[in-house]
């Protein structure tokens, strides 16, 4: 899935504006400007579209944790997570929103595409072991649709 549609997902899901996406990205110590937020944040046919960059979309997933969670002074901070994938965005979200194994089939059933538990712990196994499974971009696309739909009601 293209970092410009998680992007705008999780935006319009918060309901914030460019403004706090920009804050919340400086909670990690990167700097984007408003500016390249808002052509990020365009449709993909619409004028002065620009791909979000893996760097600004890992910094803004972890600003996110930081965001929802609080900052843990007593542990440094990690390095980013380069290039950023769909399984990478999963797991972030469910670290930023605390979402426990139960929580996460819960709101794939609500967006109606359930996975079965081996599928979901699949998704979470370090890249290499052998029971990994790349995260598709139609579970991810329902994942955060079930997400919106239970945090925004």
């Amino acid at each position: 899935m293209i970092h410009n549609d998680v992007l705008r997902s999780v935006r319009y899901m918060l309901d914030i504006s460019d403004s706090k996406v920009v804050e919340i990205i400086k909670l990690t110590g990167f700097e984007v400007s408003k500016a390249a937020i808002v052509t990020y944040l365009k449709k993909d046919e619409e004028e002065g579209f620009v791909h979000c960059p893996d760097e600004v979309m890992a910094h803004f997933l972890d600003g996110l944790v930081i965001f929802k969670r609080g900052k843990d002074e007593s542990r440094p901070a990690l390095p980013i997570e380069l290039p950023v994938t769909n399984n990478i965005i999963l797991k972030k979200l469910r670290v930023a929103f605390e979402l426990k194994e139960d929580d996460m089939h819960a709101i794939l059933k609500a967006a109606e595409f359930p996975v079965s538990k081996p599928e979901l712990s699949a998704l979470f196994r370090k890249f290499g072991h052998t029971n990994y499974r790349p995260c598709g971009d139609q579970l991810l696309r329902n994942f955060l649709k079930g997400l919106t739909l239970r945090v925004r009601g």
